[in-house]
């Protein structure tokens, strides 16, 4: 848990360590205390969630993994049937679902336009 350097209206103006807070601890102009690290406050001073960063990361990974997939099924490596069939659905409905939005983002086709 971090500990927090509060100024005298209270808001947080630092995270410190114990060791950083213990050479605070002294002077009066600043308010320290410890909090865990998913406090609103902590959070709000960080300007981020980890929990939403994470998640995004995992959406990330996700194409990753998929376009690896296709790479080592590509490749003669893998074959879809040796997935699990839950797995393979799940493929499937991501590249019909991005197929489908590749459709509906090129609304122009592939024609010139003047």
């Amino acid at each position: 848990m971090p500990f927090v350097r509060r100024n005298a209206e209270g808001r947080i103006v630092a995270l410190l360590d114990a060791e950083e807070a213990a050479s605070y601890a002294h002077l009066t102009a600043y308010s320290i205390e410890q909090l865990p690290g998913t406090h609103p406050e902590v959070i709000a001073f960080l300007g981020t969630d980890p929990a939403e960063n994470f998640s995004g990361l995992d959406a990330s990974f996700i194409r990753v993994m998929e376009d690896l997939i296709d790479v080592l099924i590509e490749k003669g490596v893998l074959r879809l049937t040796d997935l699990p069939v839950d797995a393979q659905r799940k493929l499937l409905a991501r590249k019909d679902m991005r197929r489908k939005l590749k459709g509906a983002l090129n609304l122009l086709g592939d024609r010139d336009v003047i």
